[in-house]
């Protein structure tokens, strides 16, 4: 995007403040935010997380994230989203327990980073870091191989949900639906 994605504007908003909005949305006992503090977000009620790992990618923010929580599930939502709703992620938190979560998936691929992961799955992404193994896509099937998640099969009426804004083009793409 040749610019930090979480200060992206839709509709006038950042797109870090319209995530934040919804996963408040959601009471959460804990609020995070991965990544490397920016001072907007040093303003916010929420707790600033860095990666626990430089250079590993987003599997080390979900990581980071599992470590500091006090909870026995941890929804992550990425920012570059716009288009995911509370009512989605209300849907997903509904089927998971305390040492089960979910990750949505289409077309066999899966999408870790609109999921919600128990805190038992902590020494996977341990391992998967200290293996130098940073695909979310790899953890993600672990963690469904070993019955810490189940798989949310993502029907073609959410599929908009998750519009990802990686080029120009898809937030020209945002702007047109």
């Amino acid at each position: 995007m040749g610019a930090d994605k979480a200060f992206i504007r839709v509709d006038g908003v950042p797109l870090w403040q319209r995530q934040l909005r919804i996963l408040r949305g959601l009471q959460p006992a804990e609020l995070f935010i991965a990544g490397p503090p920016h001072d907007e977000w040093l303003r916010e009620p929420c707790t600033i997380i860095p990666d626990a790992q430089p250079d590993a990618g987003p599997l080390a923010g979900l990581v980071g994230a599992l470590r500091r929580s006090s909870t026995s599930i941890l929804l992550v939502l990425a920012v570059d989203l716009p288009a995911m709703t509370e009512i989605y992620l209300r849907s997903l938190l509904a089927v998971c327990s305390d040492d089960r979560g979910i990750i949505p998936q289409r077309a066999g691929r899966f999408e870790p980073v609109v999921a919600v992961y128990p805190a038992v799955a902590l020494p996977l992404g341990e391992k998967s870091l200290g293996s130098h193994s940073y695909s979310l896509q790899r953890f993600a099937e672990l963690c469904v191989a070993q019955r810490l998640a189940d798989v949310k099969q993502i029907m073609p009426e959410e599929e908009h949900l998750f519009l990802n804004m990686n080029t120009p083009e898809d937030l020209l793409a945002l702007a047109h639906d």
